[in-house]
């Protein structure tokens, strides 16, 4: 195999960045795409494959890039930009670091990682009701928190309503002490976090004392209708499917709906069908209905994370193929009318949109 070797400038101001911490980036770079990749003044020499040199060349332009925007370059950004050019998809994160959606309290921009989840933000806004399906870490409430903390600071809605079934995780919380909210606020817990973070704790609780941001478990939803609010409903999978459709149905006029979940992580009795998996058949293809799949490849976390994540999917694979089943089979990744055509132009980022 013929051996080249390419020079590029990287600014001395962003090596650093691009580099990571004791050139870990870079070390990975190498054992990625089998290149060798050396620094002498700012001259960055990447020697190997006619191939790997290509795809290193444009990891590290991209990396260098995003660093002179003002990012922290981060594992999850030098694992993605290495699979998306494996892929010959390049400039894929600079496309995506333009999707600003708002900033937390302490300044830092919210902002799509991955193409999955640009996509489901991109549901989202063209949507009336948006399923965002995946596993663990995938980003699936928190853009959704995003999206709707800032519609509602721009007047888009009057209110928000962020709710989730009360379903224990293989534990008993029913003697913890206290009044009810008291006994439902574990359950919530994750939906304060995220309130806390992009919102802050002093305007979260000025604004819930008026009424205007309510955090509830779903129980409390029946018998109500919701207009001009955004309403998430979180961890759906745990929903049944008469609490599904009781939910739906309480959609008003001048709203807007994300219901997130993982298929993977049932927390409800044996035998009980899962409102999630139930609406992903009867609702699939519905104008203004989107449902969108995220994968291991969009988790943002830990890149450990991203590893369990992927194994967990494979022995659930084998299993059901041991089984004869495909737990997935019903999961349509549709999204109506507006994404026919970005369904089929992303039909090489394997991504089921």
């Amino acid at each position: 195999m013929e051996e080249i070797s390419e020079v590029m400038e990287v600014p001395v101001s962003d090596q650093s960045n691009v580099f990571g911490q004791f050139d870990s980036h870079i070390k990975k770079l190498e054992r990625q795409l089998r290149v060798s990749i050396v620094d002498r003044n700012g001259e960055v020499r990447i020697s190997g494959s006619r191939t790997g040199v290509k795809r290193a060349r444009a990891v590290i332009h991209e990396l260098t890039e995003l660093s002179k925007r003002g990012n922290i370059i981060q594992e999850q950004n030098v694992d993605y930009a290495i699979t998306m050019s494996m892929e010959e998809n390049e400039d894929v994160l600079l496309e995506i670091d333009k999707e600003c959606i708002c900033h937390t309290i302490s300044g830092k921009p919210v902002k799509p990682k991955t193409l999955g989840q640009k996509e489901y933000v991109d549901a989202i806004r063209g949507n009336m009701i948006v399923f965002g399906l995946g596993p663990a870490g995938t980003g699936k409430t928190y853009l959704a928190m995003a999206m709707a903390i800032t519609a509602f600071k721009s007047q888009e809605v009057e209110r928000i309503i962020l709710t989730r079934p009360a379903i224990e995780a293989g534990e008993k919380l029913g003697f913890l002490p206290g009044d009810l909210q008291s006994k439902v606020d574990p359950y919530l817990r994750p939906l304060y976090d995220a309130l806390y973070q992009i919102m802050g704790a002093e305007s979260f609780q000025k604004n819930m004392e008026k009424g205007l941001i309510e955090v509830a478990p779903l129980a409390y939803m029946r018998g109500r209708t919701l207009d001009n609010a955004y309403i998430i409903l979180d961890e759906a999978q745990n929903t049944t499917s008469a609490q599904m459709k009781m939910f739906l149905t309480r959609i008003g006029f001048g709203s807007k709906v994300i219901v997130t979940g993982d298929a993977s992580q049932k927390d409800l009795a044996p035998g009980t069908p899962s409102g999630l998996d139930v609406a992903s058949r009867v609702l699939s293809g519905i104008e203004g209905i989107a449902f969108c799949k995220l994968t291991s490849r969009d988790v943002v976390r830990h890149p450990l994370v991203q590893k369990i994540v992927r194994a967990y999917e494979n022995y659930e694979a084998k299993e059901s193929s041991a089984k004869g089943q495909n737990p997935y089979a019903h999961v349509h990744s549709h999204s109506g009318r507006n994404y026919s055509r970005r369904r089929s132009r992303n039909a090489d980022h394997g991504k089921k949109y």
